[in-house]
């Protein structure tokens, strides 16, 4: 039986996911909201610290729900390790999740504050031979999270992604994404909060160490517009711009978030 399409809109969107997605209602559910006074400082938190080839990259896609950068993850050559988790996980794809203004389109919320976007670098635990076995296990996938907001200074590192969106402007659309060390995404600050969660799109997997990254980087209101310009369909279709893939924040169910930083 064909899963029936999910989305963002009020008739297939994440408050129906639950209906084909029984996972969706699960006690372990991303994203959240993070308040500063109920999360635990954890000294004993590692650093952590990415090695990324920037010869894995390899294409870049829009799939009418996200705009996607899709890395070789057939060996370790570009990896995370350290902070909460236990051995090297293989950068696998990043990709992004944004509003319709510059007022809200994160999908984790910190202390009431949405940001504009929020991007997410995906990494799986090799240990688990591959990454359809790494979704079973709780220790299976890592994600950085790093948030965007708008400003003056824009971060030039993020116009490579932008740039090629001319390229995946509808649905289905893909280009060759060749040399590129996401790295260069990361604020200056390596401070981060963690907690386990899930995927944050169906069918939402409780499978992931949230590592996000307390500062955000900046874009500016023209690289927005940019992402804003995606269409989630098809090129032979009326264009309907791609805005607002974001998931509201699910409940806490006793979970406890931990910092790196005081």
């Amino acid at each position: 039986m064909a899963q029936s399409p999910w989305g963002y809109d009020s008739d297939n969107g994440p408050a129906r996911w639950h209906e084909n997605y029984p996972l969706a209602k699960g006690d372990k559910q991303s994203p959240i909201e993070i308040n500063s006074n109920e999360v635990r400082h954890d000294a004993s938190l590692a650093p952590w610290h990415a090695s990324y080839d920037p010869g894995a990259a390899k294409t870049i896609l829009n799939n009418g729900r996200t705009c996607r950068v899709v890395f070789d993850d057939t060996f370790d050559r570009s990896v995370l390790r350290g902070g909460p988790l236990s051995g090297a996980y293989r950068l696998r794809q990043l990709h992004l999740h944004w509003g319709s203004s510059d007022d809200h389109g994160s999908e984790h919320v910190i202390d009431g504050v949405k940001y504009a976007a929020e991007l997410h670098m995906v990494h799986w635990n090799p240990k688990h031979g591959n990454f359809a076995g790494a979704l079973k296990q709780p220790d299976g996938v890592a994600v950085v999270g790093i948030f965007l907001k708008v400003g003056t200074t824009p971060k030039p590192e993020i116009k490579r992604i932008l740039e090629e969106i001319d390229n995946i402007k509808t649905k289905g659309k893909e280009a060759p994404f060749q040399h590129f060390d996401p790295s260069i995404l990361f604020p200056k600050s390596r401070d981060y909060w963690t907690y386990h969660g899930s995927f944050t799109t169906p069918p939402c997997e409780e499978c992931i160490t949230w590592i996000l990254l307390r500062e955000p980087i900046e874009v500016s209101p023209d690289q927005m517009a940019k992402l804003r310009s995606l269409s989630k369909n098809p090129e032979n279709e009326p264009a309907i711009p791609l805005v607002d893939n974001w998931r509201p924040p699910q409940p806490m169910k006793g979970r406890v978030v931990r910092a790196s930083f005081k």
